[in-house]
């Protein structure tokens, strides 16, 4: 065991045959997470020797970035094949690892779930079900792994594409999904739940996920147990592509204000009576962020139904609302933030303050509103800063007054540079101007699309009482007005009983995407999930309004 122990410390060297090719893998720190390698159908991982120590092989094709986390560790180089009592295999035998897949579709897709028994039908028969897809594309390993696992592909149905092809090929058509790595997921893609389950959520089951890969170090005789134990360690094989201690989740919401008719409907039926049906997702995610417009003041009277009135403010008890469902972060950038006056305003800062809730976008004078906040989550360095960009002073805050702060773009990109500096992603939120329609209207484009030309990851609209358009652009995501949280304007239009809720996620510092999580206002106060029907037409309207 000794001369084991010794080897492994100083002589460990991994090869990787690729059977009538003489490429070389390259090394782990050359390569992008989103590259993939040539390989071929015999694939052999050999782990040489000296004296006693067994050698370690495998015939099938592994997942490419579990062969780049191995190889990181040891050298690399092409060997001859041989036969061995070890071997590495796509199997649930021996497992030492579990890799973890995804269903990706372009993000504009509106189906959200698939059945897994009719996708793995696809894959061996081809699209008989009429399933939303004409192909279903994989990389060359990938296509390797899953048909170890699935058996033979239709090959008309399932196409062998390099992963930046895919990104070209989905922007024509929304029917070409993807099965990719989890570590390949990004904001293009929309990642579809099989059979509930996807590994971008938090309530992930990987018990009963079907897209994985379990890899396995297998055994000829039960005295190789110990070899193998100390090749876990030693080679340091990962044991997964998805920690989810790594994962973070950010919920961004549109227009809070506790006034009129949703307080009147608070005070008959309860403090928490409007998120009743939706709190699970509040409660479910790492940062909960509100915008919300009006101040909490301790002179404020009795609510009133009326919708003319314009002058609003917000009861103290009225928080409990914001208490039940985690809240975090609050944005102060609405244009009624002033109108119970300076002292309501900083006694509405207070009550954040007490709470260990950060707020943005508002303050107890200019150069306090206009300040980012940091904040950290499993590892996911993550910032918000915004404003209000309608400018004419909407509540605004001055040197040496409380209110919202009014949009200095230069000040703004700097400091987005800054944040990207120091690691954060930085997520942008604006008070914006109020329109009526699904469309992008090009004012806002022209703000945002600057801010997130310098290094923001998300841009989103907090002043809209409808929903509004979502782009993809440089890298970023826009969704230019999510809609109502917590207001009374269900009978102005049927669009403003409708709206968004932003779930973006992030894993091990990096920016993956958003899920859409859509409500239906049932009353003046509360809203619900939609139903699948309502939820496809909004996601039509928007997602067709600027024809992407």
């Amino acid at each position: 065991m000794n001369k084991l122990k010794h080897f492994l410390q100083t002589t460990v060297i991994i090869f990787l045959f690729l059977t009538g090719c003489s490429n070389q893998i390259k090394n782990s720190n050359t390569t992008t997470q989103n590259e993939s390698i040539p390989v071929t159908d015999e694939t052999s991982l050999l782990i040489a020797s000296a004296d006693n120590f067994t050698l370690v092989c495998s015939k099938q094709t592994l997942p490419d970035s579990f062969l780049y986390q191995l190889a990181a560790n040891v050298a690399v180089s092409p060997c001859a094949e041989r036969s061995t009592d070890i071997q590495f295999e796509i199997s649930s035998a021996q497992p030492v690892s579990q890799w973890i897949y995804s269903l990706a579709a372009p993000f504009y897709t509106i189906d959200d779930d698939i059945n897994f028994d009719l996708l793995k039908l696809a894959w061996q028969q081809g699209n008989q079900s009429g399933l939303m897809i004409s192909h279903l594309m994989v990389d060359q390993s990938t296509y390797e792994v899953f048909t170890t696992l699935w058996g033979p592909a239709q090959n008309e149905f399932v196409l062998i594409r390099d992963y930046n092809d895919m990104k070209e090929i989905i922007r024509d058509d929304v029917t070409n999904w993807a099965i990719i790595p989890f570590e390949q997921i990004e904001p293009v893609w929309k990642i579809i739940t099989v059979d509930g389950q996807s590994p971008i959520r938090k309530d992930f089951d990987l018990q009963v996920y079907p897209l994985q890969a379990p890899i396995s170090i297998l055994i000829s005789s039960a005295d190789q147990l110990e070899t193998v134990n100390s090749l876990k360690t030693s080679l340091s094989i990962p044991p997964t592509n998805r920690d989810a201690y790594k994962l973070s989740t950010v919920l961004l919401t549109g227009v809070t204000a506790l006034v009129r008719a949703t307080a009147n409907t608070m005070e008959r039926r309860g403090m928490t009576y409007p998120a009743d049906d939706i709190r699970m997702w509040f409660l479910d995610a790492d940062i909960v962020h509100i915008s919300n417009e009006i101040p909490f003041a301790e002179n404020c009277p009795q609510p009133f139904p009326r919708p003319d009135e314009l002058v609003f403010c917000s009861q103290t008890e009225y928080i409990e609302l914001l208490e039940s469902i985690d809240t975090d972060v609050v944005e102060l950038s609405g244009d009624h933030f002033q109108d119970w006056g300076a002292e309501a305003t900083l006694y509405t800062i207070e009550l954040y303050k007490e709470r260990g809730w950060q707020y943005y976008g508002g303050g107890v004078n200019l150069q306090d509103g206009l300040k980012p906040i940091r904040l950290e989550t499993n590892g996911n360095k993550i910032a918000f800063i915004g404003c209000n960009a309608k400018g004419g002073a909407y509540a605004g805050a001055t040197e040496t007054n409380p209110g919202a702060a009014e949009c200095d773009f230069d000040y703004m990109t700097e400091q987005i540079r800054l944040l990207r500096e120091d690691g954060y992603l930085p997520i942008v939120t604006f008070q914006h101007l109020e329109y009526y329609t699904y469309k992008a209207h090009p004012i806002l484009q022209e703000d945002f699309h600057q801010v997130a030309d310098a290094g923001a990851v998300i841009v989103s609209g907090s002043q809209a009482h409808q929903p509004h358009a979502i782009e993809l652009y440089n890298g970023a995501f826009l969704h230019y007005g999510l809609g109502n949280l917590f207001f009374d304007q269900l009978f102005e239009s049927p669009e403003t009983g409708q709206a968004f809720i932003d779930r973006h996620v992030f894993y091990d510092g990096k920016y993956l995407g958003t899920e859409l999580l859509t409500i239906q206002f049932i009353d003046l106060a509360q809203s619900r999930p939609m139903t699948i029907e309502e939820r496809q037409i909004l996601l039509f309207n928007v997602f067709n309004a600027n024809q992407h």
